[in-house]
């Protein structure tokens, strides 16, 4: 079916009770899907999504849309396709309820036809609700894109094009294209069908005619081999993609047509040689990430999950885990296209659950249909290696459990038995009746209660070490038999301990570290390189996310120990990069252990708490900017902490060599050196084998005098009312060096062609929201993200804060004949080596 645009020229409102509605309350606000509605709720103390979900307000919404019902459109099929309403949707036409579905991460369709009145003004509401239902930020309302399916009444089904490739080699490549047909005329239909597939470059690779006869009401799946001379072989290095057309036929007209993108590769797995894509060995550089967009919220918009995937992939990831839900096809498309290899997860609970109101309320009568939806959403894209049926399920360990488990990769596997299936399993789930004993076992009576800092490291530290002990407990690895019998390969949440162990016990079995503490990521790529068996590592997380507020948040004398940060904590404040995409200090320490980076890197720890450290600790990394702009008088006592794959590590402050220190006494991978603070410069130089190996630079930055825009490479993926455009504002000095520690409130004016869809920081603790068109800067930036209209114009962005000139912005593509542009010296706050 013909797949058309169907996001602009909606209405949101809070939804109404019947009775409410009677008198009256407005007919909504306009807004262009995808959206998020629980952004404009705001956030309190009292909300009761809690820290869980960052505080934002709960609440039901109501969508509408009136659109005109053509008379050419009787004898045509009219479908609505939903990529994602969060959640519980009901889906009205003309008042008439027409569909629904549970899940707020599945794709769904709604049939039109029968509640049409052609000719006339047609209405379609949406119902969607948010409560007490998710263990982070989950968003709200239409917040993935919507399309309208356009067919005549014989056509190809709503994704039933699928294409595989069970043969490969150098010479010949064979396509498996299946496409369901479907007849809903009265009458048999004869009809002709060709195939098309074209490389990347559109050039013809190979063609098929064939023909298929359907009776009145059929439904019938045509399978089709197709062969490609010298296939280009997809693979995280290079992903090259084909495209597939199915065009139907009646008596040479084009009744119609399906077109999809798809890979050509191999996929192989196995406890000796791991896994393996088009026969080379590959380890999964893999990282966690939620599904919300920072600053946007939850809406998915293609140009905001293309960009993620590109910065995961400069930062050394090729491996990407959806936690914990199925992800967009706008980040699929973006995985594909950029070489990300992907493990799609489809729940966060089966039948228990953890919040009040989850989709454990609704597991046993959906469970079905959202593994299918998965499935289906999923089968063409050669990103996607795996599935993964759950994350820290809590009838893990138990006989159900694992019958369930067996339930769902059936389920899979029968409708694509190409992929592998697994499980996240934490250990601590399958065991949550043994963790009392093990506590009192480990207890010190005389050990304080202690609430501070070293408190808190202390409750961390002992909080890995539990996990270490109860997933290294015979007994849960007797309970884990059945399930890991039910998969291709067994998913580890913190699961390191048993790496090693069950390449013994269990020498079959293949492990993924499905979700790992980031700090230390040292340890677990020497195992994941030392053992074929564990294929690869997922660091939670890669990208910080909105809710779950404050786990790696650091903690220091006098602050209470907790893993749920009060009010106005905003995110979980861990990721190798924050919400606007700014790559933190833990980011460059990872490349450099992924043997990706040859040039060292500094940041220096935060010089307020010198007494009293924070180490990195489970999901925390140290409290350390890569800034030599601190506002602390000369001489103060400072921290400098480098990270290198070398011997030692010099540090030169001012050109002068302050202190040598060796790498790896401490931490792998690390030096540090106690100086003291200097404005001027601060370089680390990695010396291997008494050579020089690399150095990186910071500068002090100068007074503030001005704001600097710089506006992204645009994606090209979207236009119209979806193409976004990322603008990084960041305060600097006259050298162009950002200024860290001089945030300001800005204001942020977007005229002519294009809107203001988004303002707002990386600061993980704030009041401010993402809707205002104020914020104030943190670390010396923030970022805009701009919506360009769908018309002809120019768009400029003007930026301003007290005391500097306004900045302004014409964005590329809108010319603008009356802004005289000035250039601007441009240096990274990082220096010469910065990336």
């Amino acid at each position: 079916m013909i797949r058309e645009s169907f996001n602009e020229g909606w209405t949101v409102k809070r939804r109404s009770s019947m009775f409410e509605s009677m008198g009256g309350g407005g007919g909504g606000v306009g807004v262009t899907l995808p959206h998020d509605a629980m952004l404009a709720q705001g956030r309190s103390p009292e909300s009761s999504a809690g820290s869980f979900g960052g505080y934002f307000n709960s609440g039901a919404w109501e969508y509408e849309k009136t659109f005109h019902a053509a008379e050419s459109w009787r004898g045509r099929r009219m479908t609505l396709e939903f990529e994602a309403v969060y959640r519980d949707a009901m889906v009205y036409v003309n008042g008439a309820a027409a569909g629904q579905w549970a899940n707020g991460y599945s794709g769904f369709l709604v049939e039109l036809d029968p509640f049409l009145e052609y000719g006339k003004a047609n209405t379609v509401r949406v119902e969607a609700q948010a409560f007490k239902d998710s263990r982070w930020y989950s968003g709200a309302g239409i917040f993935r894109p919507v399309h309208l399916l356009v067919g005549g009444l014989a056509h190809v089904a709503p994704n039933g094009l699928r294409v595989s490739t069970p043969e490969i080699d150098d010479d010949m490549a064979v396509i498996a294209v299946e496409f369901d047909l479907v007849n809903k005329s009265t009458e048999t239909k004869t009809l002709d069908f060709n195939i098309e597939i074209r490389d990347g470059d559109g050039r013809i690779a190979a063609t098929a005619r064939s023909r298929a006869t359907l009776l009145a009401g059929d439904h019938l799946t045509s399978l089709e081999r197709v062969y490609v001379e010298h296939p280009q072989l997809w693979s995280p290095e290079s992903p090259a993609l084909y495209s597939a057309r199915a065009i139907l036929l009646d008596g040479g007209e084009i009744l119609d047509e399906s077109t999809t993108t798809f890979g050509i590769r191999r996929l192989s797995l196995d406890p000796l040689r791991g896994l393996r894509i088009n026969g080379k060995s590959v380890k999964l550089r893999g990282a966690c990430v939620h599904h919300d967009n920072g600053i946007l919220g939850a809406a998915t918009h293609a140009a905001a999950e293309e960009r993620r995937v590109r910065l995961l992939k400069e930062a050394g990831f090729n491996a990407i885990r959806s936690a914990h839900n199925p992800m967009s096809k706008a980040m699929l498309d973006a995985c594909d296209r950029l070489g990300m290899l992907v493990m799609d997860e489809t729940f966060d609970v089966w039948a228990t659950g953890k919040t009040d109101d989850d989709y454990s309320r609704r597991f046993l009568g959906w469970w079905e249909r959202d593994i299918d939806a998965l499935v289906a959403k999923d089968f063409n894209h050669p990103s996607v290696i795996m599935y993964s049926i759950g994350n820290e399920i809590p009838e893990a360990g138990t006989r159900h459990g694992a019958r369930w488990s067996r339930l769902l990769a059936s389920r899979i596997r029968q409708q694509d038995p190409s992929r592998l299936v697994t499980n996240a399993i934490n250990g601590m789930s399958a065991a949550r009746d043994l963790i009392p004993g093990i506590m009192a076992a480990d207890q010190d009576p005389t050990a304080a209660d202690a609430q501070d800092s070293s408190g808190f490291n202390d409750l961390l530290g002992q909080f890995t070490e539990l996990m270490d002990k109860v997933i290294s407990l015979p007994e849960v690895g007797e309970r884990l038999i059945e399930d890991a019998s039910t998969l291709d390969l067994v998913g580890l949440n913190y699961g390191d301990a048993l790496y090693c162990a069950d390449r013994e016990r269990f020498p079959d079995r293949i492990i993924v570290g499905a979700e790992t503490f980031p700090a230390h990521v040292d340890r677990y790529w020497k195992l994941v390189r030392e053992n074929a068996h564990v294929i690869g590592d997922f660091t939670w997380t890669g990208w910080d996310y909105l809710g779950e507020t404050g786990i790696g948040k650091p903690v220091y004398p006098g602050e209470g120990a907790s893993l749920a940060t009060p009010y106005p904590w905003l995110t979980a404040g861990v990721g190798d990069f924050d919400i606007t995409g700014h790559r933190r200090p833990i980011s460059y320490y990872r490349e450099i252990v992924f043997a990706l980076r040859s040039e060292p890197y500094l940041a220096i720890q935060n010089p307020e708490h010198y007494d009293a450290p924070f180490k990195p600790r489970a999901w925390s990394w140290s409290d350390s900017l890569a800034t030599w702009g601190w506002n602390v008088e000369p001489g103060t006592p400072i921290t400098a902490e480098a990270y290198a794959d070398a011997d030692e590590v010099q540090f030169w402050v001012n050109g002068e060599l302050r202190a040598t220190s060796s790498v790896g006494t401490e931490k792998a991978y690390v030096a540090t050196a106690e100086l003291t603070y200097e404005p001027g410069t601060i370089e680390a130089v990695a010396m291997t084998q008494n050579r020089e190996s690399g150095r990186f630079l910071l500068k002090s930055a100068g007074d503030a005098v001005q704001l600097v825009a710089e506006e992204e490479a645009a994606s090209g993926l979207a236009d119209g009312c979806d193409d976004l455009v990322f603008v990084n504002v960041r305060v600097v000095d006259a050298a162009g060096t950002t200024v860290t520690f001089d945030d300001r409130i800005i204001e942020v004016d977007v005229t002519g062609s294009a809107v203001l869809s988004a303002l707002g920081t990386g600061r993980p603790s704030t009041t401010e929201s993402f809707l205002d068109a104020r914020c104030t800067t943190y670390h010396g930036r923030a970022l805009i993200a701009v919506r360009r209209q769908d018309a002809p114009g120019r768009a400029r962005i003007t930026i301003r804060t007290p005391g500097l000139a306004d900045t302004v912005l014409q964005l590329t593509g809108h010319p603008d004949p009356d802004l005289v542009e000035v250039p601007v010296p441009v240096q990274t706050s990082t220096g010469q080596a910065a990336k």
